[in-house]
Formats: structure tokens, sequence, C-alpha cells
């Protein structure tokens, strides 16, 4: 069974500087990601790595309320076989999820895949090390959903919109922002497909990065569209983002608070021999316990990590 985590915010983190990890480590982010791509260059990629294997030997992640990531390099580079194997055997029981960038195909998931079952064997690992897919290419879009029915150790999808632009040719004006040519959301149905994708096949889907870290306001926009499309959390590609993402992707208390009055007004009319109940003037049935129970296991998973951290 896949492991289920609570992914709000996930801050992206430059393996190749040590100050900003231990800031990470102690910001209020859901998820960080110890970056050894794009963040990284050629010159630094090595000591980025023994920099991440540091980080996640010496910091408690899992008692800061953390779930920590690292993002490989990517398969057609003569990095990424270095990164899995370095980080299993030298941190493989402290890393909770590995992120492949540019995943086009399932074979490139096999492959970190068996890489990662040999090592954890290999080392006597008793701890089950996630992945995590980047879908930024054109290639892994037109197979979004083969990728999520990969199995195994895959646990979510990420919309990975820069590369995913450049691979698009679209034309933007800033990072995950919108093209004012465009009479509406420019990602709508790329981001439509891989949220599809992932619940059908019991993934999470997480919305890439923002990059003008200075418009709080657009960063907010296109979180809350994601969100409106099924995502459950977003990328920070800089701190002040990790709260407005916890925000959006929180159910408010009211919503919480309503959802636990359509499962007893539900289960009231179930002991009446109803199959469906009105709720403040509104019917409500057995599709809206489905998404009161999805705004209850949120709020449970939140309410789970403040006194985790406490």
């Amino acid at each position: 069974m896949r492991k289920q985590r609570l992914q709000r915010s996930e801050l992206a983190v430059p393996a190749s500087n040590p100050t900003m990890i231990d800031k990470a480590a102690e910001s209020a982010a859901d998820f960080v990601f110890l970056d050894l791509e794009d963040a990284v260059a050629p010159p630094e990629k090595v000591q980025a790595r023994k920099n991440a294997i540091q980080a996640l030997n010496d910091i408690d992640w899992a008692a800061k309320g953390k779930t920590v990531s690292v993002r490989i390099n990517g398969l057609d580079t003569h990095y990424m076989y270095r990164d899995v194997v370095d980080i299993m055997e030298q941190a493989g029981d402290r890393v909770h999820t590995l992120l492949v960038p540019k995943v086009g195909v399932t074979a490139d998931l096999y492959m970190v895949e068996a890489m990662v079952n040999q090592a954890e064997m290999a080392c006597g690992l008793e701890t089950r090390v996630g992945l995590e897919a980047l879908i930024e290419t054109a290639l892994g879009m037109a197979n979004v959903e083969a990728i999520a029915q990969f199995g195994g150790r895959l646990e979510a999808l990420h919309f990975g919109v820069a590369d995913y632009a450049a691979s698009m040719r679209a034309r933007t004006v800033n990072i995950g922002g919108l093209n004012p040519d465009y009479p509406g959301d420019q990602w709508h149905a790329s981001i439509t497909r891989m949220v599809i994708a992932c619940r059908a096949y019991g993934l999470r889907a997480i919305d890439g990065p923002f990059g003008d870290f200075s418009d709080p306001d657009g960063y907010m926009a296109g979180a809350r569209r994601a969100a409106a499309l099924g995502c459950e959390g977003k990328w920070a590609i800089h701190p002040s983002q990790i709260e407005m993402a916890n925000d959006v992707f929180s159910p408010p208390e009211a919503e919480v608070s309503k959802a636990h009055r359509i499962i007893e007004e539900l289960r009231n009319a179930e002991a009446a021999g109803k199959g469906a109940a009105s709720l403040d003037g509104k019917m409500i049935d057995a599709a809206s316990e489905k998404m009161a129970r999805n705004v209850i296991d949120t709020a449970n998973a939140i309410a789970a990590k403040a006194v985790a951290a406490e």
C-alpha cells in the first residue's frame, strides 16, 4: 500500500547550499526536496550530493514534521547512477522519497526502482524509499496514464511547468504564470490530465513552481487553480511561498465542520432507510460523503503533523 503523506507545500532547496538546507529544516514546509538537478551547476554536482547525504544523516527531518526528498539528476546524465547509489548506501534509511526528473516512459521509473530495490537489499534496510515522478516533457504527458500505472514505489506525480513549457515550445512570461495572450489558464488541460491519472491509480498530484516570488498574488492564484483541479500541494521555490501553499491546500475550519455534518446527516438518513439527505437546503448523497471524507482526512493529517511537531 502506498504511504500517505501530507504534501501541501514542497520547498525546493539546492543541495549545493548547506545554509539553505538548515533553514529549510526549520521551515513550515510539509515536504523539502534537496535538489541535485536543475538548481546545481555541473561543477557543484558532486559536492551537492555529499551535502545532501550529510543533511539527511545530521537532521532529524521526521522529528521536525517533514518529509525529505532528493531530486536526483536525469537518467540522460552521468550523475544519476551515483546519486541513487550514494544516497541509498549512505542515507537510505533517512531519505523518504526520490524525485525522478523528466520521466517520459515507465522504463525510466523501472530503472530507478531496480537500483533502489537492490540497494535496500544489499544494505539490509528495513525502510522503504518512495519514488515520485516529474511530468515535465511532452513525452511524459503523452504517457502520463501509463506512468501513473507503474505501481511499485511510485507515490506522486508533479507537474514541472518550466521544462514542460520548453518541451511544448509554449510562450510564457513567468515560470508557472499565465500568458496574457491566452484566454484563460494555458496549463489547465495538462494539469487536469495529470490529476486524472493520479486519482485513477492512487497517487498524489502536486503542482510545480511559480517563478516570480515577488508576486504573491500570482502564486496564490496559481495555487488556487491547482487546488480547484484536484492537486493537493504545490512547490515553493522561496520560503515566502510556503505559508501560502499551506493556506490554500488546507481545508478551512468551516469546511471541516461541514464535512462532519455531512457524515452525520447521511448516517441519520441511512438509519431511516434513505440513501440521500439534505443539509443547508442542498441535497447530499454518497458522493458528498466521499468529498467530505477527503476533507476530514486532510484535516486529520494536518492535526497529526502539528502534534508530532510539539
